[in-house]
């Protein structure tokens, strides 16, 4: 790794200069200039090969001037004045920068291999003389697809024959299985639920909805520059300006009084002084502490520029399931009728425990009791509900349609989720709500983010029932429904056009596309998907929406912190600058201190950002 590598440099370089200080001034203080020189060279070009070819190679393309040069320049020149090992602590600091930077950069690659993982490599085509499997990419449209319960839809299609529940989390994020019957237009990467099914294929491979969103995401992220250290911006100015003062100081006086051997003493003393070392170390070093703060905090930052951007924010836009809502199904409410609360669930969990539906493990998980009764016959109507007996009495358990199917008369309740509707031989018992909740802290964390001026959006796959009702229990005023992942990253595009820095804050699959296409995104980690997390720029590890403040502040001290260096460094810098251009004694010195010294306070202060 190149990590790896640039940490044996320093090692390697700062052996070499432990050996040669030792020699030149311990062992041999009287050797010439030139010679100590050559032992110092080694220790030097270990730590500096890099970049006096990266400086090299800015003069080869005629851009003349950036921070390898300026390196190069301020370093060469401290060799030719003697202060060997002050020009290698120079790169040496450089280096230790550099590989600061890269650790979190490094962690800035997307990948979104595990989006293939939606599309089943096979698919079941019914032929005239029985049933063949092939590969999915080569699943032509017209085509009759076999789709048993549990397995994933292998293309894009229309169900021709039968009747389930469909999973559309991986493509849509809504929280709810969502009914299908024949006629019922169904997508690849979704799962079947509960039923075989017959589909008639309406799009190829390459033009499924799993494709598209592969695509999305690819093109997301091209869209997304990625932001130029602001050290190579002010390199651009700083570096030209220096050199071009360093040479008037050389040549202009020169020509007057025709010294030229002091004039140029006088240069390269100046070149030492505008070394940016510490500007190269500590406008890193205070994003980087602050990435390893957030770290502490459960909260991943691949890139210093994250965090820049986040400081910037003027919108934070939210996806619901798996965000500010669990995304898994959990028993919200229960309402008696004619039976209390414990009975309704004891039963409804015995009927419910032999099947594998998701509302069904609901149910039985949120029963606390150990004790179930004996459930015979049980019989599942798909799309319906549970048809049994429990101590020789019919047990209905379902929705509205397998009620009416039977002639019970029921309570309809408006609470947003799912309601499932319990009978004991005719007589209504009650309902069990089966919805989404919100998470902790989520209600917390748009108060603070509304205290913070900057209005949260949220976006979601869901209807517009469910969209409102938690939009107005979190206390968000603007929302949008019924969002497939397209929809979401023409949203963000959309208020992204307005000037308007946004972050997305997301998980799953279909929202891979948005995460990447918003100029900071963030993965909810505990929960969301590979391809989530590998597209975004923040991971939450720990899944708690709280941080998202917290990371707002640590962002911002952050930004403040590598102001307050750049204030501090460039102002010193011109300070003795100013003292040497009248002849200040012992310039050497303060060049030292306006180096070194500063180096040492920017670095302390950079270290602030690790205890936010």
């Amino acid at each position: 790794m190149k990590k790896n590598e640039d940490i044996f440099k320093v090692f390697i370089s700062g052996i070499l200069l432990f050996v040669a200080f030792v020699f030149t001034k311990f062992l041999f203080p009287e050797l010439p200039f030139f010679v100590k020189l050559l032992i110092y060279l080694p220790s030097y070009f270990v730590i500096s090969y890099e970049v006096l070819f990266a400086a090299l190679n800015t003069v080869y393309k005629k851009e003349f001037f950036d921070e390898n040069v300026l390196m190069s320049i301020a370093t060469i020149g401290a060799l030719i004045m003697g202060y060997f090992a002050e020009a290698i602590f120079v790169m040496m600091f450089f280096a230790v920068g550099e590989i600061m930077e890269d650790i979190a950069e490094n962690k800035s690659e997307k990948s979104i291999k595990s989006l293939i993982e939606i599309c089943p490599e096979k698919a079941r085509v019914i032929k005239e003389d029985g049933e063949i499997q092939k590969d999915a990419k080569d699943v032509l449209v017209g085509e009759i697809l076999l789709v048993k319960a549990g397995e994933r839809i292998p293309a894009d299609g229309i169900i021709v024959e039968g009747e389930t529940k469909i999973d559309n989390s991986a493509l849509t994020g809504e929280s709810m299985p969502v009914s299908a019957k024949s006629g019922a237009e169904v997508f690849s990467g979704t799962i079947n639920l509960s039923a075989t099914i017959k589909v008639e294929v309406t799009k190829t491979a390459e033009e499924s909805s799993a494709a598209k969103i592969i695509e999305l995401v690819k093109n997301a992220t091209e869209k997304k520059t990625k932001t130029e250290r602001f050290i190579t911006k002010f390199a651009r100015i700083y570096t030209p300006v220096v050199v071009s003062l360093a040479v008037i100081m050389a040549v202009v006086p020169s020509l007057f009084n025709g010294e030229w051997k002091n004039n140029l003493y006088s240069a390269l003393a100046f070149l030492v002084v505008s070394c940016p070392c510490a500007l190269v170390i500590s406008v890193p070093l205070s994003f980087f502490g602050a990435v390893g703060c957030a770290s502490k905090n459960g909260i991943l930052v691949k890139g210093s520029d994250s965090l820049d951007k986040f400081a910037k924010l003027n919108n934070i836009v939210f996806d619901k399931t798996g965000t500010l809502t669990k995304g898994v199904f959990e028993v919200a409410a229960v309402h008696p009728q004619e039976a209390d609360e414990e009975n309704i669930l004891k039963l409804a969990a015995s009927v419910e425990k032999s099947s594998n539906h998701p509302i069904a493990k609901s149910i039985v998980s949120h029963y606390n009791g150990e004790e179930f009764y004996e459930a015979l016959d049980v019989s599942e109507i798909s799309g319906k509900g549970i048809i049994a007996k429990v101590k020789g009495k019919e047990v209905l358990i379902g929705n509205e349609k397998l009620m009416d199917e039977y002639g019970i008369s029921y309570k309809e309740c408006h609470r947003f989720g799912t309601t499932v509707h319990i009978s004991l031989k005719g007589v209504y018992l009650g309902h069990i709500v089966i919805s989404d909740t919100v998470k902790e802290g989520a209600k917390e964390t748009v108060e603070a983010i509304n205290s913070m001026k900057r209005p949260p959006v949220m976006l979601t796959g869901d209807g517009e029932e469910t969209a409102k009702a938690v939009a107005e229990d979190l206390g968000i005023n603007i929302y949008k429904y019924s969002l497939l992942p397209d929809d979401k990253v023409s949203e963000v595009e959309n208020i992204i056009k307005d000037g308007k820095t946004t972050a997305f804050i997301g998980d799953g699959i279909n929202d891979a596309p948005v995460l990447a296409r918003a100029d900071v995104g963030v993965a909810m980690g505990g929960l969301g998907s590979d391809a989530a997390i590998d597209a975004a720029d923040v991971v939450i590890m720990n899944d708690d929406i709280r941080k998202i403040p917290l990371l707002i502040k640590i962002a911002e001290k952050s930004q403040r912190i590598a102001r307050e260096n750049i204030v501090f460094s460039i102002g010193i810098k011109v300070l003795v600058l100013l003292l040497s251009a009248f002849g200040l004694p012992y310039i050497m010195w303060l060049a030292a201190f306006a180096d070194a010294g500063v180096l040492v306070l920017a670095v302390l202060n950079a270290i602030r950002t690790l205890k936010i």
